[in-house]
């Protein structure tokens, strides 16, 4: 089974760069899309009515919005796509990333009591230093700073795991974000942001997890989990 996940950085403008030939090539059992920046499904562009897929879209006016595209219709699940606060410049709203760390963490730890979790997407923290390329320079930036670390580590701690480095834990330079100034993509100088965190007694189903840096679209690249079946 393939899993992909991606921050589009707005969907239409994915689309037009080249985004719906990339996911149909992937081929994907699920594809979790996050900050679409569509106001309503009915902007959702009419290229991403991928044949074979049911899709579901969490979108409205003045939100980054998520979508979900599976080729198998699901009874019933809870599949976690998303994505997360951002602390902001000068991390105004970092108070508010961290009260939502909160309540993220008790409702995955909720789901976590019936069934084991897959949660997929931009999670909006480098972990360690080895998940970016200049951590000295970025402790009191958004996505690198104590508090948000601390609180992945935390999260982590309740039987959580990065199946990325997990499974590449020496792995330099992997990375799924880079801005779009200074030629940071060229360069390499990025930040690994989008996760696929799964619960601990799943791991055993987790095959590999590949990041697609040289997929292009937004200043994010898809990531993709592979699993056992």
């Amino acid at each position: 089974m393939k899993i992909v996940a991606w921050n589009v950085s707005g969907l239409r403008s994915c689309v037009s760069k080249g985004c719906v030939e990339y996911l149909l090539r992937e081929n994907a059992d699920i594809i979790c899309l996050s900050e679409v920046k569509c106001r309503s499904e009915e902007e959702v562009p009419v290229k991403m009515k991928l044949r074979n897929y049911h899709a579901y879209w969490n979108v409205e006016k003045g939100m980054s919005g998520v979508g979900l595209l599976s080729k198998l219709q699901p009874l019933r699940v809870s599949f976690v796509c998303c994505y997360v606060v951002n602390a902001g410049r000068g991390l105004k709203t970092l108070d508010k990333r961290l009260e939502w760390n909160k309540i993220f963490d008790e409702y995955i730890k909720s789901l976590d009591k019936k069934k084991p979790v897959i949660i997929a997407g931009d999670l909006n923290v480098a972990h360690n230093e080895i998940d970016l390329a200049n951590p000295q320079s970025n402790h009191k930036t958004a996505g690198f700073t104590k508090e948000e670390r601390e609180g992945f580590t935390k999260f982590l701690s309740y039987g959580f795991i990065d199946t990325f480095r997990e499974l590449y834990p020496d792995q330099t330079g992997a990375y799924t974000f880079w801005s779009y100034m200074r030629n940071a993509r060229a360069k390499n100088v990025g930040w690994r942001l989008d996760y696929f965190i799964v619960s601990k007694r799943f791991m055993s189903k987790v095959k590999d997890n590949i990041i697609r840096s040289s997929v292009k679209g937004s200043d994010h690249c898809p990531i993709v989990l592979y699993l056992k079946v």
